[in-house]
This record gives C-alpha cells, sequence and structure tokens, in this order.
C-alpha cells in the first residue's frame, strides 16, 4: 500500500486509519505553464517593493497562520500522522520565523561595505527570481515556510512542488499567503509528477531550485539543475551521532536523546539516529534510556496523550521494518519494540537496538522512523571516530560536563551542525545544512536568505 499517487491524482491516505479522505489531479503542461507565467510575472513586480513591505507581509502571514493553525495542524495530522501537539507547535514555529525574519532580515539584505577605499564599493543583494522548491511530507508546514519565508523576503517567487501525500497542507499554505494579501504569482503551488519537475527545472523562467528530501531524489534534481546551469540547495538524508561522554549528566542526555530520536515519530532528517556512548557509563545509560522510551505512548495522533503517532507511508514503515530486521541478522541486540504493531493504522514500535557496530544497516543507513541505535565507543576519540563513519554529515550531539573538550570534539565532527548538551534543532537564527551525502548549502538565518541572492558587486567611479 503507498500513499504516492495513481496515474492522475496524487492521493493523501490517512495512516491512522488507512483510508483514502482526498485527491488531488495532477496538474497538465498547461497548469503548470500558468503556474511558471504567474510565477515569473509575480517576481518582476515584486521585487521592486521595498524591503519594508516585503517585511510586513511576512507579520501578516504569521497573523494569518496562528488564525489557521487549528486547519493547518489538522491538514497535517490527518495526511502524515504527526501528532497533534506537535502539529501545532509546527504552526507555531512557523509563525514566529516569520515575525522573527520580518525585524532581522532587512538588515540582512542592506548592501554591504567593503574595503575599497572612500567606502565607493559595496555588494548588493538581489533577488534571483522564480525559485522552484522541491519539499518533503514530514515536515509539511515548516519544511516549505522555512525556505520560503527568506526567498520571498529577498525578492524571490516560491513556486512549490510538495510531496503527493500533503497536497493538502501545500494548498492550506497557499490560501494563508492569499489571506495575508501576498500578491498572485509569489507563492505557487504546483501539483505535479517527476515529469512536471523536470520540465520545472528546465524552464528558463525558474532561477534556481532547493531540495529537501532523500539523497537519491537530492542527486536527480542537482543533476538536472546543473545540466541547466542553475544553482540548487540540498538538504538531504541523516545519521546524526549522538555522542554521550563518561561525564555526562546521564539523566538529561537520556532525555534529550529520547525528544531528539521520537519526536514526529522518528521521521526527521536531524535527529538523533546513532547513540554513541561511552563503554563505562553505557549501561547506565542504556537501563535509563530503554525505560524512557517503553514510558512513551503510541497511538491515535489526535489524542493529545500520545506522543507517536502512525509513521506517514506504508511503504516506509516495511522499509524500516526490513532494515530493523537485517540489523538484527547482523548481529544487534533488540532491546525494545522491533515490530509493526497491529490494526489498521501505520504504526510502529518505539525501538531499541544495542551493540550496533559500524557496517550494520542501521550504523550504515538511515532509518527514517522510531528506531535507535546505541553504539559502544571505547573514549572521546573512539566516539568521534564512530561519529565521522557516515556518509552522512548532517549534525550532531555531544554531552560532557566539559565544555571545552565538547567544543574541541565539535570542531572534529563532520556535520553542518553541533549541539553541545542538546539535540538536534532547526532555528531561524543559526544556519541548518550538511556535508558529505547530506548536501551542500544552508537555510535559515543570513546564510539562508544569501543563498537566493545574487550578491552584485557595485563599484563607484574605479579609475
Amino acid at each position: 500500500m503507498s500513499v504516492h499517487a495513481s496515474s492522475t491524482h496524487a492521493i493523501s491516505l490517512n495512516p491512522a486509519t488507512g483510508e483514502v479522505f482526498a485527491e488531488y489531479p495532477f496538474e497538465q503542461a498547461a497548469d503548470l505553464e500558468r503556474s511558471l507565467a504567474r510565477a515569473a510575472a509575480g517576481f518582476s513586480q515584486w521585487r521592486r517593493q521595498p524591503v519594508s513591505t516585503r517585511a510586513a507581509q511576512l507579520r501578516a502571514i504569521a497573523q494569518v497562520l496562528r488564525r489557521k493553525a487549528d486547519a493547518l495542524a489538522r491538514m497535517m495530522t490527518a495526511e502524515m500522522g504527526k501528532p497533534i501537539a506537535q502539529a501545532r507547535a509546527e504552526v507555531e514555529k512557523t509563525a514566529v520565523t516569520c515575525e522573527w525574519y520580518a525585524e532581522h532580515g532587512p538588515a540582512m539584505l542592506a548592501p554591504e561595505k567593503t574595503p575599497v577605499e572612500n567606502d565607493k564599493a559595496y555588494i548588493d543583494y538581489l533577488p534571483l527570481g522564480p525559485i522552484l522548491a522541491v519539499m518533503p511530507w514530514n515536515f509539511p508546514i515548516w519544511q516549505v515556510m522555512r525556505g520560503a519565508i527568506p526567498m520571498i523576503l529577498a525578492g524571490n517567487t516560491y513556486v512549490l512542488k510538495h510531496a503527493l501525500n500533503v497536497m493538502g497542507s501545500a494548498y492550506l499554505l497557499r490560501e494563508a499567503w492569499a489571506e495575508a494579501g501576498l500578491p498572485e504569482g509569489v507563492f505557487e503551488v504546483i501539483n505535479v509528477g517527476n515529469e512536471g519537475v523536470s520540465s520545472a527545472i528546465a524552464d528558463p523562467r525558474i532561477a534556481a531550485v532547493a531540495v529537501t528530501g532523500s539523497v537519491r531524489a537530492g542527486a536527480a534534481i542537482a543533476a538536472q539543475a546543473g545540466a541547466a546551469l542553475k544553482k540548487c540547495v540540498l538538504e538531504l538524508g541523516g545519521s546524526d551521532p549522538f555522542i554521550v561522554l563518561a561525564d555526562a549528566d546521564l539523566d538529561e542526555a537520556v532525555k534529550a536523546a529520547t525528544v531528539g530520536r521520537y519526536q514526529n515519530s522518528g521521521q526527521i532528517c536531524v535527529a538523533a539516529k546513532r547513540i554513541i556512548v561511552e563503554e563505562s557509563v553505557l549501561p547506565v545509560f542504556t537501563e535509563k534510556f530503554v525505560a524512557a522510551v517503553n514510558a512513551l505512548k503510541v497511538g491515535d495522533p489526535l489524542d493529545e496523550a500520545h506522543y507517536i503517532g502512525p509513521m506517514a507511508r506504508y511503504d516506509l514503515r516495511d522499509e524500516l521494518h526490513g532494515q530493523v530486521l537485517k540489523t538484527l541478522e547482523e548481529g544487534a541486540t533488540l532491546l525494545l519494540g522491533g515490530e509493526k504493531l497491529p490494526g489498521k493504522g501505520n504504526y510502529y514500535a518505539p525501538t531499541v537496538l544495542a551493540n550496533v557496530r559500524p557496517g550494520m544497516t542501521s550504523f550504515k543507513e538511515e532509518l527514517f522512523g522510531p528506531v535507535a541505535s546505541l553504539i559502544a565507543a571505547r573514549d572521546a576519540d573512539h566516539a568521534v571516530a564512530l561519529a565521522n563513519d557516515s556518509e552522512f554529515g548532517l549534525a550532531g550531539s555531544v554531552w560532557s560536563a566539559d565544555v571545552t573538550k565538547a567544543r574541541d570534539i565539535a570542531a572534529r565532527l563532520e556535520t553542518g551542525g553541533v549541539f553541545i548538551n542538546g539535540y538536534t534543532a532547526s532555528d531561524a537564527r543559526v544556519p541548518i545544512g550538511g556535508v558529505k551525502k547530506s548536501g551542500f548549502g544552508r537555510e535559515l538565518s543570513h546564510f539562508g536568505i544569501r543563498e537566493f541572492c545574487n550578491a552584485q558587486t557595485v563599484w563607484l567611479d574605479r579609475r
């Protein structure tokens, strides 16, 4: 069973019930043409608006998001199973980010001085044009908006190609922008398959491409963008290390590991997936961690008491279960879970694997669901080596009472971000992005807003 699509429609299937509740017809070539034409026409007008006007638009959308928070949250829960409290939090985080960029973004776009004598040269940050954004289903609102907010503030227009199982969320976002007064063409939604994405990338009106998703999807889209000589930013998979040193506060580390791994039913790229613990404290950590995970309540995502809902897609649950079984065959130990839960919903038991070693499936692959892998490290140096033994490099965590030592370890980790005595997260004030097969480029902060700008040098009276 899949939630992808029929030959003519995107399909929304409720993973908590197994029932199809909406179908959205694919756009034809003429529909795509109209969307791209609106985005191009919208750009020609939007780029001329003062940045203060664009910032006011962000404040307006924040207000609309809060008014529509319940509808947005319930749509996310229905489409991909996000627990309702986490869905509401996602909407609020998005509204806060709108307000943060409205306040701080204009300064990031202001002309930048240079060391040239007499202040005769400066750098102007100018918009590129319509940006195609290919987005995933795991954060249907936040993932879209964390890219769209700075892009639109910079003067670009935004063309969203959302995951096919969350098109209802895409259309609600389009309604919200319109309700906030955004001009036509600045935020477009296209409902197309792979062929439509390829057509959009090749279209000369699309200036650049942003992708969040799997390594496979990112590589395919980046190849097409490269062939068209268009910039792209990729935020792809992750198998984030969560390092716990012997001197760490184990109770706090356990709390953070539990949230960092099982939030959003474990379906987060930037999540604590490989929990690497020094051998001397591993038994105590394991006992506390298994107890904490076992206490998590699984069930109807509309029930506030449930921390873990269903996985978003049935095919992905099957894939996850296969990875767990393969890891056990390779010699890992099952401490908790490891099974599909019975019933019509797409639930998977919160799972803890121990004695995971390099080369095993759950060590080298990304497990996108409620499964944690416990890995023993001899010492801090071994922990770093284990953490870096991955094709991914999105983010990581280091837990230690010695912050100086933790900062030294952070500098040795091959990741785009490191969180010391905290679990990985995204925040508008700091950039997010990866290295290695986790992608390239950055979102959020001033790095994110400038990724899709032309840094234009202007030099006055150079002779």
